[in-house]
This record gives structure tokens, C-alpha cells and sequence, in this order.
């Protein structure tokens, strides 16, 4: 079964806590919402289960048509009903990142700058008090527990967010947490730099290909690769808001970008919403493109969108985002 309640918590960063002798440490983060709720986020620094490291990847300037759906979200915390097109995270589907990207951090060693609690601290430290930094918390809500004062920090009523992590492709005894569009991660926006930082966690037991209805591990699939930019077929370039009104002739331009012909037939585009039509069948020779036309309702939104190619199984193969700035000015071709 997927997190009980899972949602967004927004607010101000008041402190930070390292845990690093713990049966399960955490990196622990006091927030205050604009109605002086206060709220502890309790951030995963190791797995329980061997291998410990965690994966992470911090991504320093945040483009994403997600950013665009927080501006809906108020101050304090706000449910978030697992669906695509809204606020949620889903590491697999959303796009948020390539898998591949993400590196290996031990939870907290001597010395400065060389473990995942030292690199929060980067960030999150440096929001601590400042009024131009709002955090967005992505995970599970506990609490509010009345009368338990919260076990770390000491206000009252005990209240906050864990899970702030993928939250799917869980290993057989943490599977019963899986689900989709209910990963967690931190989105910090520096308003007076008009920029968002995200930091994303996974735990190496973690699967990259999950069923689109439960979350669980997909049998006879292949782990994340360590290497970006070694899909075989890529989205290179998509045409979201061509000259002229609607309907409007969008396209999309893939890639063979390995040495030899992949045949296309039955792969598959999908849109934010998780609406699909086919890519044109046949084979794609080595270096060579192709460009379609959405259709069967796939739609390049002129606020942001989610492009995603799938393979013969359903399965993601590549994917990219664009936000509302990029798709502005008609008749200009994003690239990826």
C-alpha cells in the first residue's frame, strides 16, 4: 500500500540537527510555518538496509514545470493526492532528474565536506533564518501528537515529515511503502535569486522501473545505469509552442544516438498527464532522427510538461521537462 498521507510542508528553516549514532540516524530539520506551526523533518542520512549509502543529487539551478505547481501551495503542510499533473514528485516518472546522475555519500564522517549530512548542511544551513528562502518538504506527514513535545527540537505539539526520500521500488520488507507520485526530496526557493535548489535522496536497494499502479519492483528489469547520456533512443528537441493558433502542429525529435538501427515499433511517447500515443514504426538507423506529431491527446503544454519515451514494455527509456520560460516565445525549438 502506498504512504498513509503524503503531501508538501512549506515553511521557514528556524534550525538543523545532525544524527550520527542513532539506530537510524537522520538529518533533522526544524521548519515554521506562516501560522507559527512549527514542524521537524526528519531526512534519511542511511539505509537500515545493507548497502547503507544513500543515493543522492543535488541540482544547484532547478528547472522544472513542478516549480510552477508549488505556487498553489500554501504555508504549512498540504496533502497531496497521488496523481500526476500536480505538485507531486516521482523520481521514475515526473523527470525530475537522470537516475544516472545521482553518486554515493556515507551518513556522517570526521571531517568537512565529505558526507551527506555535511552537504544538507550546505543548504540548509544557509536558508536557517533568512526570509528569502522558503523550503518545500516532500514525504509523509506524522502527527500532530497533542500532548508529546517532539523528541529532537522540544516544541509542542510533536508534528512533521519523514520518508523525505523515493518512496518506490522498495526492497520485500519495505515494499508495503511503494507507491507513485509519492516521492519525497527537498526544494529550497532562494526568492532573491529567483532560483531552486533540489536535493534528491534514493536508497540503493531502490528499483528505477516500477509498476505504474503499486510502485513495486518490476521483475527481469535493469538497475539504474552509473553512467548519464547512455540511453540508446533520446528526446533531443520538441517544437511546444509553434507559430500560429490552435490546434497548434507540436513536435517531437528523437534520436538513435547508438551505433546500431533500433526499431521503434511499439515504443511509445508519454505527456505529464501519463497520456501515450506511438512513435512512427520501423527502424531508426544508427545517428539518425525522427520527428512526430503528438496525438491521441498527448499535449506539449505551453506552461511546462513532461516528455517521456517508452520502450515496446512500457518502459521508460529516456525522458525530459521544460518549464513555462522555456516554452514563452512561438516558434523557437527546445532542446534537451
Amino acid at each position: 500500500m502506498p504512504l498513509r498521507s503524503y503531501g508538501v510542508l512549506s515553511g521557514s528553516v528556524v534550525d538543523t540537527r545532525r544524527e550520527g549514532s542513532t539506530d537510524s540516524p537522520h538529518y533533522q530539520i526544524h521548519l515554521l510555518d506562516s501560522a507559527g506551526v512549527h514542524y521537524r523533518v526528519a531526512v534519511n542520512v542511511e539505509s537500515a538496509q545493507s548497502p547503507s549509502e544513500l543515493l543522492y543529487l543535488v541540482v544547484d539551478d532547478f528547472q522544472h514545470p513542478i516549480t510552477g505547481s508549488l505556487s498553489a501551495v500554501g504555508s504549512g503542510w498540504t496533502a497531496l493526492a497521488s496523481r500526476p499533473g500536480g505538485a507531486n514528485l516521482d523520481y521514475i516518472r515526473a523527470n525530475l532528474f537522470d537516475p544516472a546522475a545521482m553518486r554515493l555519500l556515507p551518513p556522517d564522517l570526521s571531517g568537512p565536506e565529505n558526507d551527506l549530512a555535511d552537504l544538507l548542511d550546505h543548504y540548509v544551513q544557509r536558508a536557517t533564518g533568512d526570509p528569502q528562502v522558503t523550503a518545500y518538504m516532500f514525504g509523509q506527514r506524522f502527527g500532530p501528537e497533542p500532548t508529546v513535545p517532539d523528541k529532537v527540537f522540544g516544541f509542542l505539539p510533536g508534528n512533521g515529515v519523514h520518508d523525505v526520500h523515493m518512496n518506490q521500488g522498495n526492497s520485500a520488507s519495505f515494499s508495503r511503502d511503494d507507491g507513485v507520485w509519492q516521492d519525497g526530496g527537498v526544494l529550497l526557493h532562494l526568492a532573491a535569486e529567483s532560483r531552486w535548489v533540489a536535493i534528491f535522496l534514493a536508497f540503493q536497494s531502490q528499483a528505477w522501473h516500477t509498476d505504474d499502479t503499486t510502485g513495486h519492483t518490476l521483475d527481469d528489469t535493469q538497475p539504474r545505469s552509473g553512467t548519464a547520456g547512455t540511453e540508446p533512443a533520446r528526446v533531443i528537441a520538441a517544437l511546444v509552442n509553434p507559430v500560429g493558433g490552435a490546434p497548434e502542429a507540436e513536435t517531437i525529435t528523437l534520436i538513435n544516438a547508438s551505433p546500431t538501427a533500433i526499431d521503434l515499433t511499439g515504443w511509445r511517447i508519454a505527456d505529464r498527464a501519463k497520456h501515450t500515443c506511438p512513435v512512427p514504426a520501423g527502424k531508426l538507423a544508427a545517428g539518425a532522427t525522427v520527428v512526430l506529431t503528438p496525438s491521441n491527446g498527448v499535449a506539449l503544454g505551453n506552461n511546462g510538461g513532461v516528455i517521456t519515451l517508452l520502450d515496446p514494455h512500457g518502459l521508460k527509456v529516456h525522458g525530459v521537462s521544460y518549464t513555462a520560460e522555456q516554452s514563452h516565445d512561438e516558434g523557437w525549438t527546445i532542446t534537451f
